[in-house]
């Protein structure tokens, strides 16, 4: 597997071809859910072959955002399956690549452990400082979509995900859980401020 020219060849494809108006899946965004993966597996004691799959699924699994919103994580697997063989992929790794990739999809469901990684990668930002200034970017993103209106509307979607979300590993689950209940009460607390 040529990871590093994997990296290169996906980076250069979304800074060049991804709407300029997805302020939160964005370029950004990959980086993020990147780093927060590589220090998951560290903890959970990923390493080897299966860590370089997880980073791969990381760095694709947006990627259908270069061609619809919809349905973005099945396009993503379509890219991935298209762009890993040049690069030393098999086909046994890539349908791996594509297990990860779709268990992104809200809701979320893991089966394995580079599975729960991806997923608790991905959502992160959930359990941290910058989970206002993250949440924007989504909020920008969905209004131009036309799926939210008004802040109350998306504070509401907001506390609904956040109580049905929860982190898979045992890392993220110590690490972030607190964290994230706390900024569902600040949300909670902004919406009844605004009643």
């Amino acid at each position: 597997m040529q990871f590093e020219e994997t990296k290169k060849f996906i980076f250069g494809r979304l800074k060049k071809d991804l709407a300029k108006h997805l302020s939160y899946h964005s370029v950004n965004h990959i980086k993020d859910v990147y780093t927060a993966a590589e220090s998951l597996a560290a903890h959970e004691g990923v390493t080897g072959i299966d860590l370089t799959l997880l980073l791969t699924a990381v760095l694709f699994h947006d990627s259908g955002f270069l061609l619809q919103q919809k349905e973005h994580e099945s396009i993503s697997c379509d890219i991935a399956r298209e762009s890993l063989p040049q690069f030393g992929y098999t086909p046994e790794q890539i349908e791996r690549i594509c297990g990860m990739i779709m268990a992104t999809q809200i809701p979320q469901r893991p089966h394995n452990l580079l599975e729960k990684i991806i997923c608790d990668a991905d959502l992160d930002y959930l359990g941290r400082d910058d989970f206002f200034t993250i949440g924007n970017n989504l909020y920008a993103e969905l209004q131009v979509y036309g799926m939210i209106n008004s802040e109350d509307e998306w504070n509401n979607m907001q506390v609904g995900f956040l109580k049905k979300h929860h982190y898979f590993t045992d890392t993220a689950i110590r690490l972030r859980k607190a964290k994230k209940d706390e900024n569902l009460q600040k949300v909670i607390s902004l919406l009844h401020k605004h009643q």
